[in-house]
């Protein structure tokens, strides 16, 4: 049975032995004289009941899923006969993907080796024979748990804290893998990036005013020496972000007001989720806009005012990328301000103040804090977007603070930079690592700014 289909026989597994638990609790309770004279509530005994039906089965599933594929390819390279194909590690999996290859369908057996095709037919053998042994160990596994927790039910059985103490530790393991994500991409980008650094020095990165990271490869390949300086890539990321927070900044502010203040409660229902559509269009489609109707607009419209506007600018980019990014301040804001709690404005209008004045300088400073965490979430935002950028204002990197030149982003020359085959030992795709560091880094500062201005700011209401 396939690891899908048999996921959901377990599922249904625990789903009847959560039935199965409660049942017999009810029963004892009955016998008993009421749930009252249980220690737990019979939902927690059917929880408790499904937990040891399901978790152990669950567990030898994962288990398989892992290592079942490592063990059953060793196995069919080892019964090849020695000497006959590559015995080195690159040479045993490539020999491995082809016979895998060859069992599912993709590679024809006509044209291979009678060995190979002896060998798929083998690996499709032993993954059938593994998939039911583990389908029959983990049904037995999930049957004895059943019936073994249904056992235990008395009146005496602590299941309520058992199955919260099972919650918690289930909790604890998710909030451990993010973390542990996280570090592991951290890690791992610095690695690259210190390998990049003994190749290049950081001042020449951090400092170097020219950005061409052609290099040759091999020794005997015609190319470009390189140079790493990536300060034209943080000018036109800021150039980019700074036209599209000028966009989006007041667009989104003054909508999230008028949406939570002035606008009627008809009008609200419909222009909210309206205007929160723009945050579900991909990223794509936005750089399809700039590209063939933003950018060639501007383009007419400054050769008609006399200014040369390229046909792939930062201003294109920006514009469109500041309307993708109103959804996320407007919403947040709207979302800040409905939460001033209505005591504060009761207490301005009774003052004498009028509704605008109430609003400026009573709710928007309570919601500030709330405000400025959005606005730097829509920036960190802007800095990491990349179709748009790659779309509408292309891939130089020049040395400009003009908006109505072409630019390049950080993020335009990592995914520039790792497309294709690379040789990761290079200084040209190891550069792509130190960008992702600095990205980080500078994603790191925006996110404790808006910490600090939320921890300066912040107003306890009861």
């Amino acid at each position: 049975m396939h690891a899908n289909n048999l996921l959901l026989l377990l599922l249904a597994f625990v789903a009847a032995a959560f039935y199965v638990g409660r049942g017999r609790a009810n029963h004892i309770a009955k016998l008993a004289g009421g749930s009252r004279q249980l220690h737990s509530l019979p939902d927690y005994h059917g929880h408790y009941t499904a937990l040891c039906c399901g978790l152990p089965a669950v567990l030898l599933l994962i288990l398989w899923i892992i290592f079942s594929g490592h063990v059953i390819s060793a196995m069919v390279l080892d019964s090849l006969p020695a000497g006959q194909f590559l015995g080195d590690p690159g040479g045993r999996e490539l020999l491995a993907n082809k016979i895998a290859n060859i069992a599912q369908g993709v590679l024809p057996k006509a044209n291979q080796p009678a060995i190979l095709v002896a060998a798929a037919e083998e690996l499709n053998r032993l993954t059938q024979i593994s998939r039911w042994s583990v389908t029959a160990l983990a049904s037995c596994v999930s049957l004895v748990g059943l019936i073994w927790a249904r056992s235990r039910i008395t009146p005496e059985l602590r299941s309520r804290p058992r199955v919260e103490a099972s919650i918690r530790y289930a909790l604890f393991f998710c909030a451990c893998v993010a973390v542990f994500t996280t570090f592991g991409i951290i890690f791992s980008v610095l690695f690259e990036s210190l390998q990049f650094f003994q190749s290049v020095p950081v001042v020449d990165f951090i400092f170097g005013l020219e950005w061409s990271p052609q290099t040759a490869i091999r020794d005997d390949q015609v190319g470009s020496s390189g140079s790493f300086g990536a300060v034209p890539l943080f000018v036109g990321t800021l150039l980019v972000s700074a036209v599209a927070m000028v966009v989006a900044v007041p667009i989104g502010l003054m909508s999230a007001i008028f949406l939570a203040e002035y606008a009627h409660k008809s009008v609200r229902a419909y222009a909210k989720p309206a205007l929160e559509v723009l945050a579900g269009i991909p990223t794509v489609v936005y750089g399809f806009f700039a590209a063939l109707t933003v950018a060639p607009f501007l383009r007419d419209l400054g050769q008609g005012y006399g200014f040369s506007v390229s046909s792939e600018s930062a201003l294109a980019a920006g514009l469109v990328m500041g309307v993708m990014i109103i959804p996320f301040i407007s919403s947040l804001s709207d979302d800040v301000i409905t939460a001033v709690p209505q005591s504060l404005r009761d207490g301005s209008l009774a003052m004498g103040a009028t509704h605008s004045e109430t609003v400026i300088r009573v709710v928007i400073p309570a919601a500030l804090p709330g405000i400025v965490a959005g606005i730097m979430l829509a920036i960190s935002r802007a800095i990491g977007e990349t179709m748009i950028v790659v779309m509408a204002s292309g891939l130089a990197a020049n040395m400009t603070f003009n908006p109505l030149d072409s630019v390049t982003t950080v993020t335009v020359q990592i995914v520039t930079l790792l497309t294709g085959d690379q040789e990761f030992d290079s200084p040209k795709t190891l550069a792509a690592f130190a960008l992702g560091l600095v990205l980080f880094l500078i994603t790191l500062i925006l996110n404790i700014i808006a910490l600090k201005v939320v921890k300066r700011f912040r107003e306890q209401y009861e």
